[in-house]
């Protein structure tokens, strides 16, 4: 998942705020985080970030979801976010 290229989310040049872009960021952080955790266990600090960075995340998928099913359902296939 670390190998998301940013720039197929974007909308236009300048989009940094659209919820699909806001996911990729978040997906590719959480991923950078998730490896970082396997290696330091006892960074309750970041593991606390992890959590909340994953909710910001699903509430943005929730939005997405709301407004439009297929646009969700193609964000999570590019993404790999469900198994």
């Amino acid at each position: 998942m670390s190998d998301i290229n940013l720039a197929d989310f974007k909308q236009n040049e300048k989009d940094t705020g659209s919820s699909n872009f806001q996911v990729a960021v978040l997906t590719q952080r959480i991923s950078s985080l998730t490896e970082h955790l396997k290696v330091n266990k006892k960074d309750v600090s970041s593991r606390r970030g992890l959590l909340k960075m994953v909710a910001k995340r699903r509430k943005h998928l929730d939005y997405i979801r709301a407004k439009s099913e297929d646009n969700y359902k193609k964000l999570i296939e590019d993404l790999g976010l469900r198994r």
